[in-house]
């Protein structure tokens, strides 16, 4: 496990100014906790079964550096959010594919690779705090289009020898995430005075995070639709092959106070 209970928190659940609270979510990509007025969570942290569990695909073994097979790639990277209405947290996770067996085919003359995708759960520590309903936001991501690369210049922030400032090496510096047309732009090394690097001017929905928009090829995808239009509807019924998330947060029947912001 990598998250505890935050010692203060597990003082006001004991002394009763909280109560400890779990909601459990999964199969389809958006659900909504729910808070009563006058009330405020603070969440600390969820445990996470990726999607993609149960199912086995092959391919044929090469000696050559190989992708996973596209269909059963979608589930590699999958990303969790949270939007309280004031604040956007995006986490991203990646998820192994395993090779559990490699088996001769006579018929191919060629060598087979069975992958599966490991959905041991995943635990991870946060600090949410809000007195609004909060969107939880679950997906799969298979896209992210290098479309800008240049070598980061020296200047007061990229410092030589400390940063890639002045070591002529040519790295992404916009990344794009969701639709091909409107694709969240992610900017490094930054948006704040991009201009400085000589780069030019910030593209319109530049963002100083990573993360995915809902997009079905380039973007974000929903488990479920995923799994019913690729693989169909007896995958999208089986529980093994959805994610399921339990968010752990402590409920206070009280307005925020001022102080946690």
């Amino acid at each position: 496990m990598s998250w505890q209970i935050p010692t203060q928190i597990e003082q006001d659940i004991i002394c009763g100014k909280a109560s400890y609270r779990t909601f459990q979510t999964g199969a389809g990509g958006q659900s909504i906790l729910d808070i009563s007025p006058n009330s405020y969570v603070v969440i600390f942290g969820y445990d996470f079964s990726p999607a993609g569990g149960g199912i086995y695909e092959s391919q044929n073994f090469t000696a050559s550096p190989a992708l996973a097979s596209n269909n059963i790639r979608f589930f590699e990277t999958q990303q969790i959010s949270f939007y309280t209405g004031n604040d956007f947290y995006p986490f991203i996770h990646h998820v192994n594919i395993e090779a559990n067996e490699t088996v001769f085919n006579p018929t191919l003359d060629a060598f087979r690779i069975l992958n599966s995708v490991d959905n041991t759960p995943i635990a991870r520590q946060v600090y949410i705090t809000s007195s609004s309903p909060v969107s939880i936001t679950v997906g799969l991501v298979n896209i992210c289009t290098r479309t800008v690369a240049n070598a980061i210049p020296i200047t007061n922030r990229t410092p030589p020898t400390l940063t890639y400032g002045g070591s002529a090496q040519v790295i992404n510096s916009q990344t794009d995430f969701g639709p091909a047309a409107t694709p969240l732009q992610f900017i490094q090394p930054s948006p704040i005075s991009f201009q400085d690097f000589g780069f030019g001017a910030l593209p319109g929905n530049a963002d100083a995070q990573a993360f995915a928009t809902p997009d079905p090829t380039n973007g974000l995808i929903d488990p479920s639709f995923y799994l019913r239009t690729v693989y169909g509807q007896t995958f999208n019924d089986k529980a093994a092959c959805n994610y399921f998330l339990n968010v752990h947060y402590a409920l206070y029947t009280q307005t925020i106070p001022e102080q946690r912001g």
